[in-house]
C-alpha cells in the first residue's frame, strides 16, 4: 500500500475542484491548473478532500498513486497558496534587473544574459542581488529557478554565483592554503 497515496488532500476555502472523466482541474485565487490522469488511477472528491485510488495492484498503478497523490496536493497548494523559490547572486558586479518580460543579468560575461520570462511565472528582483520566482505551478517555478541558476552556477572556490536561498555551498581551500603545509 502506497504510504503517500492514501494521505486525503484537504480542500481549503477558495479553491474549486472539477473533476471531469480522467481530468483534474483546480482553480482558486492565484490560477487555474489541470492534470491528466493516466493508468488505473481515480481521483475523487470525498468529505472536503480528495481521495486517490487505484484500480489494480500492478505495479504501475503502484507507482502511479503516490504521483498522482502529490502532483493533485501540489495544484491544490498552488492555486491557493502559491510557490515561490528564492535565488541569491554572489559576485563582485553581479547584479539582476526585470525589463519589461525580459530578466537581464550581468553575471561577469562580456554582455549581459537575457532571459524570457516564461507565462505561468513572475519574476521580482527585491534589491539587485535578490531573485524571487513565484507562480502557481510548481513545476514551472522550479524550472524557471533552475535556468536562471544554470547561467552561472557557484563555484566552490570563491561562492561567486547563482545559489538557492537555502543551499549551502561547500568552499574549497586555494592553492596556497595547500602549499602552505
Amino acid at each position: 500500500m502506497s504510504r503517500i497515496g492514501v494521505l486525503p488532500i484537504p480542500v481549503p476555502d477558495g479553491v474549486e475542484l472539477t473533476f471531469q472523466g480522467r481530468s483534474v482541474a483546480a482553480k482558486g485565487k492565484l490560477g487555474e491548473l489541470r492534470l491528466e490522469l493516466t493508468g488505473s488511477v481515480a481521483a475523487q472528491l470525498e468529505d472536503g478532500a480528495v481521495v486517490v485510488s487505484r484500480g489494480d495492484e500492478s505495479k504501475q498503478s503502484k507507482s502511479l498513486h503516490g504521483l498522482y497523490q502529490r502532483l493533485i496536493s501540489n495544484m491544490v497548494t498552488g492555486v491557493s497558496e502559491g510557490f515561490r523559490k528564492v535565488l541569491l547572486i554572489n559576485g563582485v558586479g553581479y547584479r539582476a534587473e526585470v525589463q519589461g518580460n525580459t530578466l537581464a543579468l550581468n553575471l561577469g560575461f562580456s554582455q549581459p544574459v537575457e532571459y524570457a520570462i516564461p507565462e505561468g511565472a513572475s519574476i521580482e528582483v527585491a534589491d539587485t542581488t535578490r531573485v524571487t520566482v513565484s507562480g502557481c505551478d510548481r513545476q514551472i517555478v522550479g524550472q524557471v529557478a533552475s535556468e536562471i541558476r544554470g547561467f552561472r552556477p557557484p563555484e566552490p572556490y570563491k561562492g561567486k554565483g547563482i545559489r538557492y536561498e537555502d543551499e549551502h555551498v561547500r568552499r574549497k581551500a586555494g592553492k596556497t592554503a595547500v602549499s602552505a603545509a
